[in-house]
C-alpha cells in the first residue's frame, strides 16, 4: 500500500513540476530526452562524427511497435505546448522538431521497416559505410568486432521483416533489383582477411598499441568468417531464392497498400511541403521548359552548329570529354576543389573547420551508384565505367557534393553546438539537397565553370533535377512505365546511358526522394531573390549564405522564414564580424 501511495505522489508531483515548467523548458526537455532514447534505439546511424557502437539495433516487430508508442507520447506531449508561448529560438526548434516526430510516426505505422533495401541503398550497404568510417581508439576497433558478431542477429530480424513486406506486397519494384545481389556476394564469398568488413584492419591501426594490432586483427577474421560471411551467406540465398523472386511487378509507389496516402505523406517527408504529385508535376515541366532553353543557348555557346539531339550524341559519344583513367577523374575533382577554396571567404563568412577526403566509390557498390555523394569528412567520386562519367559534369557535381555542398554544409550544422544536439545531426532532404543544388548553380557566379560545355554540364544537371520532378510524379501516380521514364530523361537531360539507368531504378525504388532537390533549391532562390529585391545595395551575398547555413538542416518554411527575418533585420547576417 505504501509503495501504491509513493508512486501515486511521486506522479502527482511530477505533473505539478510540469505545470510550473515554462513551455520552453518543456519542450526542450521533450526534446533531449528524446535524442538520447534515439541514440540509444539506433546506434551510429552511419553518423561518422560518433564513436563506432558496438552493437547493431533491434528492428524485429515488437521493437517497432515499441518506438511507435514512444513517439506518440512524444507527439502528445507537445501538443501540450502552446506555440505562442515559446521564446524565438525555442519556436524554430518546434517548427523543425514536430515534423520529425510526426514523419517517424508514420513510418511506423507505414511498417516502412518492412522494405529495408532498394536499388540505391540497403541495411547490408549501411555496415559498409561503418568499416569505411576513420577508427581513432582501440575502443573503435573492439566495438566494430561486436558489432560484426551481431550481424547474423540482425540479418534474421530483417529477413523476418523483408518475408512480412513480401506478405502484403510491400516491396521495391522487381524491375530495380536486378544485380543489387552482388554487394550480398562480395562480403559472402572469398578470405576473411580480404572482406570489405576487415577494412578497418586492413589500413593503419591508429591508437592501438602494436602488441594488440594482431590480436584483434586475428579476431576480427575469426569473427568475419564464422559470424559475418554465414549471415550474408544465408541472406544472399533468401534475396536470390525467394526475395526478388516474388517482389511485386508494378511500379508506382500508388500501387503499394495505402499506397495514394503512402506517397503523400513521402512527398510530405522528403519536401517538408504539402503540394499535389499534380502541383509537382507541373513546377517540373515548367522548370524543365525554361532551363531547355538555356542549355540550347550554351550549346551555341560551344559552336556546335548540329541540332540538340545531335549535340547530346556528340557529348556521350566524344572522347575528350572523359577521363582516361580513375586517377585522372579523383585528380579533376581535386583542383576543382582547390579551386573553389580559393574563392570561399568572398561568398561565406562562417568556414568550416573539418576537411574532407576524395575516394573513389568502392567496387562493390560502383556498378549501381550514383555519380557521387558526399558528407562529413569525405567525397565519393564514382569511377566506375569511365566512358558514362563525363568530365564537363564534374564541377557541377563536385560543388554538389563536397564544398560548398554537402561536405561544407553538413559540418557547419555539426559546429554550431549553441543548438539542440538533435538539429546539429539533422539531415532534412528538402534543405541538403537544396542547398547542393543552389552549390551548383552558384559556381557560375563564382566562375567555377571555365568553358561553355562545363556551363552546359551545369545546366544539364539542374534540368536534370526538374527532370526527377516530372519521373517521380509520372511514375508514383501516373502510371508511367520504366521505358517512359527512361526516355524522358533520355530527351531532356545529357546524362549518360548507364546513368540514367541507375538514377531511374532508384526514383522508382525510392518514391518522393528525388522531389527534394529542385524543390529544395527553389525554396533557397526565390529567398535570394526577395532579399535581393528588398535589400537593393545593403544585400550581402557572405551574410545571406551564412544565415542559411547557420540554420543546420531544416524544414523549407523555417526556412523561408528565416530568409524574412534576414531582410527585416536590413541583411544583417549572423556573423557580422565576418561580413
Amino acid at each position: 500500500m505504501k509503495i501504491v501511495l509513493l508512486g501515486i505522489a511521486l506522479m502527482l508531483c511530477t505533473r505539478s513540476f510540469a505545470k510550473t515548467q515554462t513551455a520552453d523548458e518543456r519542450l526542450h526537455a521533450i526534446y533531449t530526452d528524446e535524442w538520447k532514447w534515439r541514440l540509444e534505439q539506433f546506434p551510429d546511424r552511419e553518423d561518422s562524427t560518433k564513436p563506432i557502437a558496438d552493437h547493431l539495433p533491434k528492428i524485429d516487430a515488437a521493437s517497432q511497435e515499441m518506438r511507435l508508442h514512444y513517439w506518440e507520447e512524444v507527439m502528445r506531449k507537445l501538443d501540450e505546448i502552446p506555440r505562442a508561448r515559446l521564446s524565438p529560438e525555442e519556436q524554430i526548434n518546434y517548427d523543425v522538431y514536430r515534423p520529425e516526430i510526426e514523419n517517424f510516426i508514420a513510418d511506423e505505422k507505414f511498417r516502412d521497416y518492412e522494405m529495408p533495401a532498394n536499388s540505391d541503398s540497403a541495411f547490408w550497404t549501411d555496415l559498409g559505410y561503418t568499416a569505411r568510417r576513420p577508427f581513432k581508439t582501440e575502443t573503435d576497433y573492439r566495438n566494430w568486432i561486436a558489432q560484426m558478431r551481431d550481424i547474423p542477429r540482425y540479418f534474421q530480424e530483417q529477413i523476418v521483416n523483408m518475408r512480412a513486406g513480401l506478405a502484403r506486397g510491400f516491396t521495391p519494384p522487381r524491375a530495380t533489383l536486378q544485380g543489387r545481389d552482388k554487394s550480398i556476394a562480395t562480403i559472402a564469398e572469398g578470405k576473411p582477411e580480404d572482406n570489405l568488413l576487415f577494412n578497418p584492419f586492413r589500413e593503419q591501426m591508429v591508437g592501438v598499441q602494436e602488441a594488440e594490432q594482431a590480436k584483434l586483427k586475428a579476431e576480427a577474421v575469426q569473427v568475419i568468417g564464422e559470424s559475418v560471411q554465414p549471415a550474408y551467406s544465408e541472406l544472399l540465398k533468401f534475396w536470390r531464392d525467394e526475395y526478388v523472386p516474388h517482389t511485386r511487378t508494378t511500379l508506382a509507389g500508388e500501387a503499394l497498400p495505402e499506397g495514394k496516402e503512402y506517397y503523400r505523406q513521402k512527398i510530405r517527408q522528403f519536401t517538408t511541403l504539402d503540394l499535389s504529385p499534380e502541383q509537382i508535376h507541373q513546377i517540373g515541366l515548367d522548370e524543365g521548359a525554361k532551363l531547355h532553353g538555356q542549355m540550347v543557348e550554351a550549346m551555341h555557346q560551344t559552336g556546335f552548329k548540329g541540332e540538340f539531339p545531335a549535340f547530346l550524341e556528340f557529348l556521350r559519344t566524344d572522347p575528350q570529354f572523359y577521363a582516361k583513367t580513375p586517377q585522372e577523374l579523383l585528380n579533376r575533382a581535386a583542383w576543382i576543389c582547390k579551386v573553389f577554396d580559393g574563392k570561399s571567404s568572398q561568398y561565406f563568412g562562417y568556414l568550416p573547420r573539418m576537411r574532407f577526403t576524395i575516394k573513389p566509390v568502392p567496387p562493390d557498390l560502383a556498378p549501381f551508384y550514383t555519380s557521387g555523394r558526399g558528407g562529413p569528412g569525405v567525397y565519393l567520386l564514382n569511377t566506375y565505367d569511365l566512358p558514362h562519367r563525363p568530365l564537363y559534369n564534374l564541377t557541377a557535381l563536385t560543388l554538389h557534393e563536397s564544398a560548398p555542398g554537402h561536405a561544407f554544409q553538413i559540418p557547419i550544422a555539426l559546429e554550431h553546438k549553441n543548438q539542440p544536439e538533435f538539429r546539429q545531426h539533422d539531415y532534412i532532404s528538402a534543405y541538403g539537397e537544396g542547398w547542393a543544388l543552389y552549390c551548383e548553380k552558384l559556381g557560375e557566379e563564382m566562375g567555377m565553370y571555365e568553358t561553355a560545355y562545363e556551363r552546359f554540364g551545369m545546366l544539364g544537371y539542374q534540368i536534370w533535377r526538374a527532370a526527377r520532378l516530372v519521373v517521380d510524379t509520372g511514375v508514383h501516380s501516373q502510371g508511367w512505365t520504366r521505358d517512359q521514364a527512361l526516355k524522358y530523361m533520355h530527351d531532356y537531360t545529357a546524362l549518360p546511358e548507364h546513368e540514367i539507368e541507375t538514377e531511374v531504378d532508384r526514383y522508382i525504388a525510392w518514391p518522393g526522394q528525388a522531389l527534394s532537390y529542385y524543390l529544395g533549391e527553389l525554396a533557397i532562390v526565390r529567398g535570394r531573390e526577395k532579399a535581393e529585391k528588398a535589400l537593393g545595395p545593403k544585400f550581402n551575398i557572405r551574410a545571406f549564405h551564412d544565415a542559411v547555413l547557420e540554420l543546420g538542416s531544416v524544414p523549407l518554411p523555417v526556412l523561408t522564414a528565416r530568409i524574412d527575418r534576414f531582410i527585416a533585420a536590413g541583411g544583417k547576417g549572423p556573423y557580422p564580424d565576418m561580413e
